[in-house]
């Protein structure tokens, strides 16, 4: 045998090694038990609110484990969390071999791993309601008049001793609300009230590291050590707060969108994530505690979007939403790429981030007197008296570091004798180092200041707290780094952040708003609305704050600036519970409805919104626009998404009809035609279609309306459409009398002539008073 076949066989051999040692670490892996959720469709009606009943499907579920558990492994037939308010199913500790097993089981409707989840005003609420900052002076004295609206915040839990949460002339609570006010070694009974009336906190939540799942216990209570629960629970219904402010920025009145709402505090969450088992719990929790609206600004990544049967936020959603229950979810913070929107599911009101008529803003001043306004805050003590070295991140590198690693300010990238005493200047050619370790960097390394360069993120406002801090986009990066090669001794100053009111335009898209279409499926146009969610002030813990963080000789204080899709959706979920206050008996679909169609689409010059990158803003970026929470209270006409609809999407996306009957324990059946070319025609109230080809005859979308408005009320379409897309309405007409309060129409698509790829267009409904709003997304191929 030659030399070089004996290095073959040798070669295949160490492959046939290498490879069945890794066959074999992975059949270990696949046996280690880990968590996952056992989804087992809609509860029986019997067991709701029947202790005894609860108990025995309990010890069904026990009695499942042990069917499938090793008589030697029995310490493991236990249940991590238990569901029988709104929906059926455990979490539990498995093998993949005994998930596999489960799956198969009857009356199983679907069995995955516990993902782990990632946690996602002064002036925002006045911005909204003044018909988006056009009239300062606008009031509304009927705002607010109920009490008995029950707001559920599923988060990291909540900051009780707050201002934002305080009861003074709030009402005696609900008699509706069945929940509790959990103590523990932090929390007392006492610390829940009239507003706060009930809080919540989940012992078990999954962490994970490497490879390995743990199962560890939270901090036994309701309180908020994170921050993110307080700042979204006050978004939604925090108290009116006057002169409140980020140690005096934003300063002004803080309130919620449903002041006199009430809140209940469910924790879930940890800096770490959150347990979609935990979430489900919570969400089947809020339904049995008798809540009207759930508020969650958490999701999966959009990098490993899973189907709506093992996505824990639309389990949970689709069983409260039977129940009556509005569930807002916020859209992601993966922008501005497409196909980044997370919690697509059609009974979920997704919801993307805007910018407010507010902004913050740090001033460069270089050395040949040249001023740029970049973004940031930082309470520095820098004046225009004193300026400093300004050097390029890659001209002070350590030994032996890439330029384009100090370029950016890795961690370790820096030489910190070169950067000591000077203003450094960052770029973000790599998003994996974030603004906060730029910080972090510049700073250990003993820089005076840091200017960032990076388009994608000038427009959202970080938080350097004491450290001087600004970023600009390309173009003054340019110029600084121009005026940089032009001298030998560049310098320049940092100044403190100033507040610029009536800032123009707004509201325009977030560059970090997670963009549709939905990956899952085009036809459901997502995100839905759009509403303020950079540079938003609202309630934190006064200790949350970072060493460096406070003012020289200030206290710690109770309300923070945070941007993110976290902070836009609970601003939708108070416009929610403000509609629910005034219109009772509405349906969740009805209020979404209302949000959607009133929902604006021009800015304050205006004009059409536009992105972060100063283009015309598409129904993609952010869906029907930017809610207007007075006009909702007054729609005219509203779409009724009701279960059925739901049901037949389901359907149409490829689920059985076994899945489906165990997820709604009716008689419901599957229409023998079944695609998801069809889920376009579940009475949406925006429309979206992913298949319309030149050649095919028009696609046909049939919606019905119901009448909230005028009982006699005629209505008439105006249709905008792309040029070439010829869209027409049948009938154009619709005319309500006291005996019809719900008309059907059609509306065709032909393509012919039409651009290829998107098509964005609107369809009006208008009486003389109301202006009915339903926007399209055709994509021609």
């Amino acid at each position: 045998m030659s030399f070089s076949s004996i290095m073959g066989l040798l070669q295949f051999l160490h492959f046939l090694f290498v490879a069945s040692l890794l066959i074999s670490s992975r059949a270990i892996s696949d046996q280690i038990p880990k968590p996952y959720v056992v989804y087992m469709g809609n509860s029986s009606p019997n067991n709701i609110g029947v202790e005894g009943q609860i108990q025995e499907s309990d010890s069904d579920h026990l009695q499942l484990l042990s069917s499938i558990i090793p008589r030697e492994e029995s310490e493991r037939i236990a249940l991590i969390h238990h569901f029988s308010h709104a929906f059926s199913g455990f979490s539990a500790m498995l093998t993949d071999s005994e998930a596999s097993a489960l799956s198969g089981e009857q009356d199983v409707v679907s069995v995955f791993p516990d993902p782990v989840l990632q946690l996602h005003t002064t002036r925002s609420w006045d911005f909204l309601e003044s018909d988006l900052g056009m009239n300062p002076g606008a009031t509304h004295t009927h705002y607010h008049s109920s009490t008995d609206v029950i707001v559920a915040v599923i988060d990291t839990g909540i900051w009780p001793e707050s201002p934002s949460f305080r009861d003074e002339g709030i009402g005696e609570i609900p008699s509706k609300w069945k929940g509790v006010c959990m103590e523990g070694h932090d929390f007392k009974k006492s610390n829940c009230n009239r507003k706060l009336i009930g809080a919540r906190y989940y012992n078990i939540q999954v962490t994970s590291g490497g490879n390995q799942t743990q199962i560890e216990a939270t901090k036994g209570s309701p309180r908020d050590s994170v921050g993110h629960g307080t700042h979204t629970a006050s978004i939604a219904a925090g108290v009116y707060v006057n002169n409140a402010s980020y140690f005096g920025l934003a300063q002004g009145t803080a309130r919620g969108g449903s002041p006199s709402n009430r809140i209940a505090a469910y924790k879930t969450c940890s800096e770490e994530g959150c347990s979609g088992a935990t979430i489900l719990k919570a969400i089947d929790d809020a339904v049995k505690d008798g809540v009207d609206i759930i508020s969650i600004s958490i999701g999966l990544s959009s990098l490993f979007q899973s189907d709506f049967l093992s996505d824990p936020i639309a389990i949970g959603a689709f069983h409260a939403e039977q129940k009556g229950v509005m569930v807002v979810c916020s859209a992601g913070n993966d922008g501005p790429d497409p196909l980044t929107v997370v919690n697509t599911a059609p009974w979920l009101f997704t919801v993307a981030a805007s910018n407010i008529d507010r902004s913050f803003q740090s001033t460069i001043v270089l050395g040949n007197g040249k001023y740029f306004q970049g973004t940031g805050i930082n309470f520095s003590n820098l004046t225009h008296s004193k300026m400093y070295n300004l050097v390029y991140g890659e001209q002070v590198a350590a030994k032996f570091t890439p330029a384009s690693e100090a370029r950016n300010c890795y961690p370790g990238s820096l030489d910190n004798n070169k950067v000591a005493g000077n203003i450094v200047v960052c770029v973000k050619d790599d998003p994996t180092v974030s603004r906060r370790i730029k910080k972090l960097v510049v700073q250990d390394a003993r820089a005076i200041g840091i200017i960032i360069i990076d388009e994608d993120n000038k427009d959202v406002p970080f938080d350097a707290g004491v450290f001087p801090f600004t970023e600009v986009g390309n173009l003054e990066g340019h110029q600084i780094l121009e005026y940089m090669n032009s001298t030998k001794n560049p310098t320049a100053t940092i100044l403190p952040t100033t507040e610029i009111k009536r800032n123009k335009p707004s509201p325009s898209v977030a560059s970090f708003s997670s963009r549709g279409p939905s990956s899952t499926t085009e036809n459901i146009l997502k995100p839905d609305v759009m509403a303020p969610g950079i540079g938003i002030l609202a309630a934190v813990i006064p200790k949350s704050q970072d060493p460096g963080s406070v003012p020289i000789g200030k206290k710690p204080s109770s309300y923070a600036i945070k941007s993110g899709t976290s902070m836009a959706c609970p601003h939708v979920t108070g416009a929610a519970a403000f509609i629910k206050s005034v219109h009772r008996k509405w349906s969740p679909s009805m209020i979404k409805s209302a949000l959607m169609t009133t929902a604006t689409n021009y800015n304050n010059l205006r004009k059409p919104v536009t992105n972060s990158s100063d283009y015309f803003a598409n129904l993609h970026e952010m869906g029907a626009g930017e809610i207007n929470p007075l006009r909702a209270l007054n729609p005219g006409l509203v779409f009724e998404t009701d279960v059925e609809d739901y049901l037949r999407f389901l359907c149409y996306f490829g689920y059985s009809q076994k899945q489906i009957s165990s997820m709604s324990k009716t008689n419901f059946n599957c229409p023998k035609n079944s695609s998801q070319d069809l889920i376009s025609t579940i009475n949406y109230p925006s429309i979206s279609t992913s298949t319309l080809k030149r050649q095919q005859k028009a696609k046909v979308i049939t919606r019905t309306v119901t009448n909230v408005g005028s009982l006699n009320a005629t209505y008439t379409a105006k249709v905008r459409a792309p040029q070439g897309l010829v869209v027409k309405v049948i009938p154009d007409k619709l005319v309500f009398s006291e005996g019809v309060q719900r008309m059907t129409y059609e509306v065709s698509f032909y393509g012919k002539e039409a651009r290829g790829g998107y098509n964005f267009g609107s369809l009006t409904w208008f009486d003389g008073h109301h202006y009915v709003h339903t926007v399209f997304v055709v994509k021609v191929e």
